[in-house]
């Protein structure tokens, strides 16, 4: 089946591109065809990391997310991965709701997923009640614990929130916890996880480089338990 990911979370700083880039080499290292669309003006993490893969998608038009069907109807064994941009939630509901969207994906087989990216502080939990009490609840949620921004998660623990999305039929990923070190220096040269890790074409050092492979062999396969 193919498969849409919205990866968003409405606030900025969150780790959007981040969880972006870590599924984009997910399908790359399972062989998974996908195109990568970025919506983000001012910083395009896919397009900076992952150009081969990705695809520019300004949100200003009413039918700017059309392509994003398009493309599962031209090759439907293609994965289609959107990185929203902070501030266009309302961009998605409204494209949902005027085109029925995702009545169209399920006649063509395709699982549509919303990933809702969020750090540990308590804008990230009342987003997520907003997002639950609105219409993108009809969506497939997968509600990503970002870890690399913080380990404990005690306000959203404490607001039920969470209960209630794993109630609805929610997904949890826990993105875990990363060196903050090779992380940075892979950001600093604009290299993909693959490239990162190819001895000589970064200044990561040979720990560095394990350290990182085995994070995205774990995330990998959390994302494998999750069917993604």
């Amino acid at each position: 089946m193919s498969q849409i990911h919205f990866i968003g979370g409405e606030k900025g700083g969150v780790g959007k591109s981040l969880l972006a880039r870590v599924l984009a080499q997910h399908f790359i290292d399972r062989n998974q065809p996908f195109i990568g669309f970025d919506t983000d003006r001012s910083h395009g993490a896919l397009l900076r990391y992952y150009a081969d893969y990705a695809a520019p998608l300004p949100l200003d038009a009413g039918d700017s997310l059309d392509r994003v069907i398009e493309v599962v109807v031209e090759q439907p064994e293609r994965r289609v991965l959107v990185d929203l941009a902070a501030q266009t939630q309302a961009d998605l509901m409204r494209w949902l709701d005027e085109t029925g969207a995702g009545g169209v994906a399920a006649e063509l087989g395709v699982a549509l997923n919303y990933w809702h990216v969020m750090d540990n502080g308590r804008d990230g939990t009342f987003l997520l009640g907003r997002w639950l009490d609105g219409p993108g609840a009809r969506l497939p949620l997968v509600v990503v614990l970002n870890e690399v921004r913080g380990e404990r998660f005690d306000i959203l623990f404490a607001s039920g929130l969470l209960d209630r999305a794993l109630a609805q039929g929610a997904r949890v990923l826990h993105l875990r916890k990363m060196p903050e070190q090779p992380l940075q220096k892979i950001d600093a040269e604009g290299a993909s996880f693959w490239a990162a890790l190819q001895p000589g074409t970064s200044s990561l050092k040979l720990l560095d480089r394990q350290r990182i492979k085995l994070w995205l062999q774990r995330t990998s396969a959390d994302l494998d338990a999750l069917g993604v």
